[in-house]
């Protein structure tokens, strides 16, 4: 999918020592090596592609070079639309790997305005698609699927248009209870990526998110945008705790691994540690660099910001 574009800078040999120091760190830590398998502490999940490099392109030897490397899940936005065979080999191999299953997007529409109007004919539409995602879910053992409510309406009453993308939400929400699949519903920057959508903040969000009322309705936080639309990551990963269900992740500016650049993702993650999270970080990011070199580059930097002293309570 093509939603995502990855920002060479004057600072880009800087940011290169930066990352090289913070990984030789990590290296001499527990569990961890420049080319085996690292003990993450928390769920990070890479993306077809991201590792072709070293792994070449079959899906399957991608998921084992993954797992090579500690990682203990996956995501896939356009799962829904590979065929059912290749589905379940990928469930195969990540049954065999140990990995879960992370988001791929049941419904993201960047040119229409769909979940804003009051429209049976379109609320008909988002039912059918969920029950489509219900079946690649149970195909896939997965639990999560990203949904993107759409652009906004310039031209009707914002508390309006709120109203019904709830009224939409609590249809679908009904199709995923049954079958335990939760929507993460993704606000996405209006600055840099995606001018005009309807959900862009956090808080939004959670304020949707608690009318819906729902298990099967929550957030997906993808700090990358975030990180451009309202900053303030932390405390508002507080405020929203109970409604989110997921994490994205990439840097900004440039939307590349960890350590590239301004957030400190070795405390976004110790702190999302500390708090008991324990569901997935997906890795939707590009890379710095291209090659085995890139790639290497990735592993390292998430074994850097992985290498932080745990705050989680012991029972």
């Amino acid at each position: 999918m093509d939603r995502r574009t990855f920002l060479a800078t004057s600072l880009a040999g800087v940011a290169a020592s930066s990352r090289a120091a913070l990984a030789g760190q990590a290296r001499t830590g527990e569990g961890t090596t420049a080319a085996g398998r690292h003990a993450f502490k928390l769920k990070y999940a890479p993306h077809f592609g991201m590792f072709r490099h070293h792994a070449g392109d079959d899906p399957i030897d991608q998921i084992k070079f993954m797992a090579d490397r500690g990682f203990t899940a996956l995501e896939d936005n356009g799962m829904m639309g590979r065929p059912k065979d290749l589905q379940e080999k990928i469930r195969g191999a990540m049954d065999g790997a140990g990995m879960t299953m992370g988001v791929f997007v049941a419904y993201a529409d960047f040119g229409n305005r769909t979940f804003v109007h009051d429209d049976k004919t379109v609320r008909s539409m988002l039912v059918s698609r969920m029950r489509e995602a219900v079946d690649v879910a149970r195909r896939l053992d997965a639990k999560w699927c990203t949904v993107v409510p759409a652009l906004y309406d310039p031209r009707l009453e914002w508390d309006y248009q709120t109203a019904n993308v709830i009224d939409h939400l609590k249809a679908c929400a009904e199709v995923c209870e049954p079958a335990g699949l939760v929507m993460v519903l993704e606000p996405l920057n209006p600055w840099r990526d995606h001018p005009g959508m309807f959900l862009t903040k956090i808080a939004q969000a959670y304020q949707i998110c608690r009318a819906v009322a729902s298990p099967s309705c929550k957030i997906l936080d993808d700090l990358y945008h975030q990180q451009i639309t309202e900053g303030n990551l932390i405390p508002n990963i507080d405020l929203a705790w109970s409604e989110i269900a997921y994490f994205q992740v990439g840097d900004n500016p440039g939307r590349k691994e960890p350590t590239t650049g301004e957030i400190n993702y070795r405390n976004v993650f110790r702190h999302i540690h500390a708090k008991g999270f324990a569901g997935i970080i997906g890795m939707e990011h590009g890379l710095s660099r291209g090659g085995k070199e890139g790639e290497q580059a990735v592993i390292d930097a998430y074994v850097a910001c992985d290498d932080f002293v745990s705050d989680r309570p012991t029972s």
